[in-house]
């Protein structure tokens, strides 16, 4: 067992002898062990280095070990505590259980059960880190998933995922709200080599300056009013994967300038803090802001937008790749049919005639809604239009409002699902030959449902 995988034990007692005495039996044992005599002693060691597992006397001069227990818990060192005592109480055993330790051993300590804990520690501590790693890559997996779509313009997306996921190139996602921005920047995450960290989203337009720089850097204990506990920032959580930074077209000029610099030096330091802080992770973010614009109007910083805008994919609107509206709708109809337990199968040839002529000015995200809703009121085993939350006579005027390939596209589409993909009875209704629906078909990218 080498030096780097050993687990590292910390001794925290005021006396030599037990001290000594731990530090010989765990060391036999194959530990990385070191003592400390009181509690200031213990905080350097713990700056100094990780720690797996802290052995916490209660009884100490000056700083006590249940004091010496807060201020870990405030430090966010991620060590498993054990206390061992000659003091035992009741009320100290639940105030150190309470307050995150382990167990607690009374002395004299019996060396076999005293081995026995420690050892239930770690593997406890080692299957709670694994199975946090295996939650965040199935559910980056999962989410990665829910990307759904056969057309042309979704395909070119998943083309650019699958070439920057295998790079660590900061990426700028650009596209209407309800596109599914964040649903590419997990797919991303996830097919990266920092899968296996965690990916936090941070929605930048959503908060006030201060409150996103405390969001994105973090605080230190007192550093404005309200601040009881140090705190970690997004930026520091996402150390090993990646941070997304929804509506980074929304930030301020000053978040602008502390953002810049802590992605040109990885480092950072929290809010009332003078420590430096070195990080490493990968940057997605996502706007539906004319940046270029905000550039030429002195609303965004030129620097900081050739630093996000390194490689950039552009997700199409729904009205553009109405293909994918039959597969997105069958996918959001299945996912609420097994939430709510519905035998609900499928859509009326009416309400899917509602679906593919809708505009939808709200995108994925609206299309599912008005799914999960229709679900809601809707009675098996079909969807019909009175469940969905406008009428068809609501999409006439916007296809005449698009252009006339808009409203050719839309109509052979339509044709084509009446006629359950009969290629026959299309080209009749639609009174041309089969030759050229077949080419209005590609040029459209339409694609038979499964």
């Amino acid at each position: 067992m080498t030096m780097e995988n050993k687990p590292a034990i910390l001794i925290v007692d005021d006396e030599k002898v037990v001290r000594d005495s731990l530090t010989k039996w765990f060391r036999q044992d194959g530990y990385d062990v070191d003592g400390a005599e009181n509690g200031a002693v213990a905080l350097k060691k713990m700056q100094a280095r990780a720690w797996d597992l802290i052995l916490l006397d209660i009884k100490m001069p000056g700083m006590d070990g249940m004091e010496l227990q807060q201020r870990i818990k405030e430090l966010d060192v991620p060590a498993t505590i054990i206390f061992i005592t000659a003091h035992a109480t009741i009320d100290s055993a639940v105030q150190a259980l309470k307050q995150g330790a382990f167990d607690y051993v009374t002395k004299p300590v019996d060396p076999d059960y005293l081995t026995h804990v420690v050892a239930n520690a770690l593997r406890q501590r080692s299957l709670s880190k694994e199975n946090e790693r295996l939650r965040e890559g199935i559910t980056s997996a999962a989410r990665a998933e829910e990307i759904v779509g056969e057309s042309p313009q979704i395909r070119k997306v998943f083309d650019l995922i699958d070439t920057v996921a295998k790079t660590d190139t900061t990426v700028m996602i650009r596209g209407e709200s309800g596109t599914g921005k964040e649903l590419v920047a997990r797919a991303i995450h996830a097919n990266s080599s920092r899968r296996f960290f965690p990916i936090v989203p941070v929605n930048c337009g959503a908060m006030t300056e201060g409150l996103l720089e405390s969001e994105l850097f973090g605080h230190e204990r007192g550093a404005f009013t309200g601040a009881h506990y140090r705190r970690k920032g997004k930026i520091e959580l996402a150390d090993g994967g990646t941070i997304f930074l929804d509506e980074i077209g929304n930030i301020s000029m000053k978040t602008q300038m502390d953002l810049l610099r802590v992605l040109e030096t990885r480092q950072f330091t929290r809010v009332g803090g003078n420590d430096v802080i070195s990080v490493d992770f990968r940057v997605i973010c996502a706007t539906n802001k004319d940046l270029e614009r905000a550039v030429k109007e002195g609303t965004f910083r030129e620097d900081l937008y050739y630093r996000l805008n390194v490689f950039t994919i552009v997700l199409p609107p729904l009205r553009e790749r109405r293909s994918d509206i039959v597969p997105l709708a069958k996918y959001f109809l299945k996912k609420y049919a097994a939430q709510m337990n519905k035998p609900v199968t499928g859509f009326a040839p009416d309400a899917m005639d509602v679906l593919l002529q809708y505009e939808w000015p709200g995108n994925v995200r609206e299309l599912e809604n008005a799914i999960e809703r229709a679900m809601v009121i809707g009675s098996p085993p079909m969807l019909t239009p009175n469940d969905l939350p406008f009428k068809l006579s609501d999409t006439v005027g916007a296809v005449r409002s698009g252009t006339l390939a808009d409203v050719e596209r839309i109509y052979i589409q339509d044709v084509l699902h009446k006629n359950d993909w009969n290629i026959s009875r299309s080209a009749e209704e639609l009174d041309i030959d089969r030759v050229t629906l077949y080419h209005k078909i590609e040029k459209y990218g339409f694609k038979k449902p499964a």
